[in-house]
């Protein structure tokens, strides 16, 4: 349809001030640039250490991955961690703070309202009115006024700013749900090093208490004459490096106890000395499912934060070519001004309305601005593909160690099972007559030695366990 001459004014007219009033935002709008490596299909894909692997589950982690381990001691430890732990505590005071920027950043689009008002007595200068008088007489005065301003985001300026504040309080948030899955390992850590510890513990005063039957034993012997003194000196050796080792493991569940008190927002002397009950890590029993690539992206925070912080740089590109173009400000304010004892007279009124443009003609300045502004966001798209391959590798390598210590501790159960049975047959045959007190001695003692191997690699597959479960980034899901 032709519009009439009369109305093409008018219809520019309204168009220009919509365009105005709407606004176009310079600068990138932001996607995920295709060649991200969060985009790489290998990345998306199977884990190599999941294929024909039955040890992993490729369904989706639990939320709770901890539950896996059907103790009721740890969920109640992990509860007290997420209600009380200082680490998160600050996270989400930091998380409260950067919502209320996203707040402030929004308010610089909105109609900015004053009002101001003063009273004085005064004595005015007669010459600064180029008044004859020798002086003007003191009066009581007074001064209001009501001012209002909006600034038109033509270039999107505030838009940028309200888009950067958003992703980077959005990073905050992820930050936060990062803080959330490492207080669970940790605290999943601490209470597994306890239980292995009890476990270590246990295998540690029997070979003890063995070492020191084939010390008694070796010191009748020699007294009879069938033994030496070495054959004594190097069996008391052997009691006293196995009694040292016995610390070690003591003050490392200790120290395990106080880290699981700290945790859980408690001072160190107030760790629970229930735990000390525990002798044996809660197994878990299924394959632990690990997802795939695509999975682990979109769930670790540390990827989300990082990918939300190149939102936020891309944003602030527009925010410094914005400043290449005019800012525009509307402005109006009335008021009175005057004696007080005219006090809102015509006389006294006074009011303004109009706009107000500021350019920086000097351009150098907001062009460099523009160039840090892209080159950060390029820096920040590198640490983002950093993230990715360093999610993607911290799975790769947990995965590979559980998967080899599994080897290690299935190698080290035969070993123990042969030395079992091999003290077993020693038994019997020194029942028989056929053996020597020395030999069954010597088979119980490669027992315990073996004991203690096996003993070591569960608590080191445990800890591999825990090592997985934090690299898959799963646990703070139930924030919400």
């Amino acid at each position: 349809m032709t519009l009439p001459l009369s109305a093409r004014p008018l219809a520019l007219c309204t168009a220009l001030v919509a365009s105005i009033l709407s606004g176009c935002a310079v600068g990138p709008d932001y996607k995920l640039p295709e060649a991200a490596q969060f985009n790489n299909t290998a990345a998306q894909g199977t884990f190599v250490g999941a294929k024909n692997n039955p040890t992993f589950d490729e369904t989706q982690i639990a939320d709770r991955w901890w539950h896996l381990y059907q103790s009721d001691v740890l969920d109640r430890l992990v509860t007290e961690g997420f209600a009380a732990n200082t680490d998160l505590r600050v996270a989400e005071a930091n998380l409260t703070r950067s919502q209320s920027l996203v707040r402030l950043a929004k308010s610089q689009g909105q109609p900015q309202l004053s009002f101001g008002g003063g009273f004085e007595r005064a004595l005015l200068s007669a010459e600064s009115y180029l008044s004859p008088a020798e002086n003007l007489p003191a009066d009581n005065l007074y001064d209001i006024e009501l001012s209002a301003s909006y600034e038109v985001d033509l270039f999107g300026r505030i838009q940028r700013g309200v888009e950067a504040s958003q992703a980077d309080s959005q990073s905050v948030a992820a930050a936060r749900d990062w803080v959330r899955v490492t207080v669970a390992a940790k605290i999943t850590r601490f209470y597994v090093q306890v239980c292995s510890d009890g476990d270590e513990l246990a295998v540690a005063h029997r070979s003890v208490d063995l070492q020191q039957q084939s010390l008694d034993l070796t010191r009748r012997l020699q007294e009879n004459g069938r033994a030496t003194r070495l054959d004594v000196t190097r069996s008391q050796a052997l009691v006293n490096q196995l009694r040292a080792a016995i610390p070690v493991i003591e003050a490392r569940r200790q120290n395990a106890l106080y880290q699981l008190a700290v945790l859980t927002g408690k001072p160190p002397s107030q760790f629970d000395e229930s735990l000390t009950s525990c002798v044996e890590v809660p197994p878990i029993a299924s394959p632990i499912p690990v997802g795939n690539g695509a999975s682990l992206l979109k769930r670790r925070p540390d990827v989300r934060a990082a990918e939300r912080q190149l939102a936020a740089a891309t944003a602030r590109i527009g925010v410094a070519t914005a400043d290449l173009y005019p800012r525009i400000v509307l402005r109006a304010s009335i008021g009175s001004t005057g004696v007080t004892s005219d006090f809102l007279e015509h006389s006294t009124n006074e009011w303004s309305v109009g706009p107000f443009v500021q350019w920086q003609l000097n351009q150098n300045p907001t062009r460099a601005r523009i160039a840090a502004a892209n080159a950060a966001q390029q820096a920040q798209l590198a640490r983002f593909d950093g993230t990715v391959l360093g999610a993607l590798r911290d799975v790769e390598s947990a995965m590979n160690n559980y998967s080899h210590d599994l080897q290690q501790e299935s190698t080290l159960t035969s070993a123990r099972d042969d030395a079992a049975r091999a003290a077993q047959d020693a038994h019997e045959l020194q029942s028989e007559g056929r053996s020597g007190d020395l030999a069954t001695l010597d088979a119980e003692r490669t027992l315990a030695s073996s004991e203690s191997a096996l003993a070591a690699s569960r608590s080191r597959t445990s800890l591999d366990q825990v090592n997985l479960f934090m690299a898959l980034g799963g646990g703070w899901e139930s924030a919400d």
